[in-house]
C-alpha cells in the first residue's frame, strides 16, 4: 500500500498536467459552495451524466477539485454575510462576521484562504504517509466513542454560554429539542412533527442553517444601512492589497493553529458519518480551550475563525480514506464518488493500490494541486469579494433572503423547506434581539440526533446497560479528554487571575 516517493513525484507531475480541469473546477467549486444550499455532492449528482462520460481520471481529478473548493468557498459569505454556505462552515462566522463588521472582511477571507489551503494540503500530505494507520481509525471508533466525541462539539454551547450561562444553555437545550423532531430512530415513532410528513426525517439540516443564520441576520441588516460599522466602512474607504497581505501574514504565524486543527479534521473525516460539522465545531471548542485569550473568542479573533477553516478543509482527505481502503464513503460527496468510479469498474479495497496505484494515490494528488492552485487563483480574489459588504442593505437583505431560500429547496425540492427556513429565520431573529445565540441553537439541532443514535445503538447493543459508554479504553481516554477540556479553562481563568492579583499586590 505504501508508495516510494519517486512515484509520486511522478504522479503529482503526472496530474498537474490536468490544470485545464483543476483550475476551471475551482472556480465553479467556490460558487457552488459559497450559496447555501448547494454542496459538492449535488452538484456531482447534477452533472452526473457528464462525470459519468469522462474519461476515469478526468472524472475523479474534477471530483476531487469540486469538493475542495467547495469546502473553501463555504466560508466566504459565512465570514461576509454571517451565513456558513454549507454546515461545515457554521463555526465560522463567530469570528469571522466580527471581523466583517469591524471593516476587516479582506484580512478575515485571506486568513481563511490561507487556513483552508494549508490546513487541506496539510492533511493531505500526512493522509499519503499516514494511510495504513488512519485507516484502521474507523474499526476503533464505534457507538461509545462516537458519543465522546459529538459531546466535544456540544461541549461548545458551554463556552458560548460562558457570558449569559442560563441563555446560552436555553438557547442549546432548544436545539436538541428542535433536532428531536422526527421519527424514533427505534420504534419509528413520530415526534413532534405536528402532521408534517416532511418532517418525518428530522428537521432538514439546509432550512435550519439558512433560516438561523442567514433570514434572522437580514431582517437584522435590514434595520441599518450597512453590515460594516461607521469606523470599519472607513478602514475600507481606501482598498488596498495590504489587507489581504497582512491577513494571509497572520494566518502563516498561527502556522501550529493550522497544523493541530487540521489534524483533528484528518482523524474526524476518517470516521464515516462524522463530517465537516462536528470537526469545525470540535476544533473552534479545542482551540478556544487551549487558548490564551478565550475572552477574545467571538469578537473577531484570528485563532477562533483559523481553527474551524483549517479543520473543515482537513476532513476532506479524511473522508477518501475510508472509501479507498474499505469501500465505505466518509461522506455524501464520498458517496457520489464511489457510485462514479463503481460505474468504470474501479474495485475498492487495499487491491486498488497493488492493481490501479496511480489512481489510489492519484486522488490524493489531485486534491494536493487543488489546494495548491487555489493559493494563487483565489487569494487575489479576498480584496474584491470584501466589497460586498458596503452595498447598502436596501439591496443586500432582500438578496439574501431571496437566494437563501431558494438554497433551502434545492436539497430535498420541497416547497415545504421554503416555509420551514423562514420560520427558523424568525425564531433567529427572536434570539438575536433577545440575545440568545443562533450558532448555540444550530448546534444542538446539527448534532442533537447525531447523539440521540449513537446512543440509543450503544444501549441496544448492551442491553440497555448505561455502563457500556465506560466500556471502551479509547472511549475512557476521550471522556478523561472531556473532562479536561472542560475543567481547563477555569483552572486557567483562576491562574490568570491570581497572576493578575499577584501583580497588583507587588505594586
Amino acid at each position: 500500500m505504501e508508495a516510494d516517493l519517486g512515484f509520486l513525484i511522478g504522479l503529482f507531475g503526472h496530474t498537474l498536467t490536468f490544470w485545464w480541469v483543476i483550475i476551471p473546477t475551482i472556480f465553479l467549486g467556490l460558487v457552488v459552495g459559497a450559496i447555501p444550499g448547494f454542496s459538492a455532492a449535488n452538484t456531482i449528482i447534477i452533472l452526473l451524466p457528464l462525470t459519468l462520460a469522462m474519461d476515469v481520471e478526468v472524472g475523479l481529478i474534477f471530483m476531487v477539485s469540486l469538493y475542495c473548493s467547495s469546502r473553501m468557498g463555504a466560508g466566504i459569505p459565512a465570514i461576509l454575510v454571517n451565513i456558513p454556505g454549507t454546515a461545515g462552515a457554521a463555526a465560522t462566522p463567530l469570528d469571522g462576521y466580527p471581523m466583517t463588521k469591524q471593516g476587516r472582511s479582506q484580512q478575515a477571507l485571506s486568513m481563511s484562504f490561507v487556513a483552508s489551503a494549508f490546513g487541506g494540503l496539510l492533511t493531505t500530505i500526512l493522509a499519503i504517509i499516514a494511510m495504513p494507520v488512519l485507516a484502521e481509525v474507523g474499526y476503533y471508533m464505534h457507538s461509545v466513542e462516537m458519543i465522546v466525541v459529538m459531546l466535544f462539539g456540544i461541549s461548545l454551547i458551554a463556552s458560548i454560554a460562558a457570558r449569559d450561562m442560563l441563555k446560552g444553555l436555553i438557547a442549546g437545550f432548544l436545539g436538541l429539542m428542535i433536532g428531536s423532531i422526527g421519527t424514533d430512530v427505534v420504534y419509528a415513532t413520530p415526534r413532534g412533527t405536528m402532521g408534517f410528513l416532511e418532517l418525518y426525517d428530522g428537521v432538514p439540516l439546509i432550512p435550519a442553517l439558512v433560516g438561523l443564520f442567514a433570514v434572522s441576520e437580514a431582517f437584522i441588516i435590514i434595520e441599518k444601512k450597512s453590515i460594516v460599522t461607521d469606523e470599519g466602512r472607513e478602514i475600507m474607504a481606501a482598498p488596498s492589497w495590504a489587507a489581504t497581505f497582512e491577513g494571509a501574514a497572520i494566518a502563516f504565524r498561527h502556522w501550529w493553529h493550522i497544523t493541530w486543527n487540521s489534524i483533528i479534521g484528518l482523524i474526524i473525516g476518517v470516521i464515516p458519518g462524522a463530517g465537516a460539522s462536528i470537526a469545525s465545531f470540535v476544533a473552534y471548542q479545542q482551540s478556544r480551550t487551549y487558548s490564551k485569550t478565550p475572552h477574545l473568542y467571538g469578537t473577531g479573533h484570528p485563532e477562533g475563525l483559523i481553527a474551524p477553516e483549517s479543520a473543515n478543509n482537513g476532513v476532506t482527505s479524511g473522508t477518501l480514506i475510508p472509501l479507498l481502503i474499505l469501500g465505505i464513503p466518509g461522506g455524501a460527496t464520498a458517496a457520489i464518488m464511489l457510485i462514479v468510479l463503481q460505474y468504470h469498474g474501479v474495485n475498492f479495497g487495499p487491491s486498488l493500490f497493488f492493481d490501479q496505484p496511480e489512481l489510489a494515490y492519484g486522488v490524493f494528488t489531485a486534491m494536493a494541486i487543488t489546494y495548491l492552485l487555489m493559493i494563487f487563483t483565489i487569494l487575489p480574489l479576498s480584496r474584491y469579494m470584501s466589497r460586498v459588504t458596503l452595498v447598502s442593505t436596501t439591496y443586500m437583505a432582500p438578496m439574501i433572503i431571496a437566494f437563501t431560500l431558494v438554497g433551502s429547496f434545492v436539497s430535498r425540492e420541497y416547497m415545504f423547506d421554503m416555509y420551514l427556513g423562514l420560520v427558523f429565520g424568525v425564531i433567529g431573529y427572536i434570539a438575536r434581539r433577545t440575545n440568545y445565540h443562533v450558532a448555540a441553537i444550530l448546534i444542538g439541532v446539527i448534532l442533537g440526533p447525531l447523539l440521540e443514535t449513537y446512543f440509543l445503538r450503544a444501549l441496544k447493543k448492551s442491553e440497555g446497560d448505561l455502563m457500556v459508554l465506560f466500556s471502551s479504553s479509547l472511549g475512557n481516554i476521550l471522556w478523561l479528554v472531556l473532562i479536561a477540556s472542560l475543567l481547563m479553562p477555569m483552572v486557567l481563568g483562576f491562574r490568570r487571575r491570581r497572576a493578575v492579583a499577584n501583580t497588583q499586590a507587588g505594586t
